[in-house]
């Protein structure tokens, strides 16, 4: 099978069964991912398939051959880090760490659905989507964090959305 994962062209061979998280950690050596519940309720296993956030522990590999995928590691390197891994830096928006992939994946997908204007659940007008700290809470609640950084996530998130943001050098 073939797979565009973070720009680059990737062959596995692996069963259907397999799911796109595993495919990423156990024959790709992505591993930035994480596997928390394996049911599609933490969001540890966040990434991006064609621009559009997924839990990959609950998709199987072989629905996206042709599917453009990004993972924590697609997003920045330790020297040019995207815009949200700064923020969360900054902003101390992980604690130990285990959320914090899925939770900047899940936010690079949410920012950009506030951009093309899609309502949440929480939004009061489903013409204007203005996005407050609960408005971010709401959009992010399908990423969990056990440490309870939320705060901070939220601060992160809030910096890069009103376009504070800047990558450190």
């Amino acid at each position: 099978m073939h797979f565009t994962i973070n720009g680059q062209s990737h062959e596995a061979e692996v069963d259907v069964r397999t799911s796109l998280l595993d495919l990423c950690r156990e024959h790709l050596g992505l591993t930035g991912s994480k596997k928390g519940c394996d049911h599609g309720q933490c969001g540890a296993c966040t990434m991006l398939v064609n621009g559009r956030r997924i839990n990959s522990c609950l998709t199987l590999a072989v629905m996206h051959q042709d599917d453009e995928i990004v993972t924590i590691e697609g997003l920045g390197t330790p020297e040019d880090l995207h815009p949200l891994q700064s923020a969360f830096v900054r902003h101390d928006g992980y604690q130990c760490g285990y959320c914090t992939p899925g939770q900047i994946c899940s936010a690079v997908g949410m920012l950009d659905e506030v951009k093309k204007g899609w309502p949440s659940h929480a939004s009061a007008d489903l013409t204007a989507t203005e996005l407050s700290d609960a408005e971010i809470s709401e959009r992010m609640s399908g990423n969990l964090c056990r440490c309870a950084a939320y705060p901070n996530i939220v601060d992160a998130i809030r910096e890069v959305a009103d376009g504070q943001a800047k990558v450190d050098a």
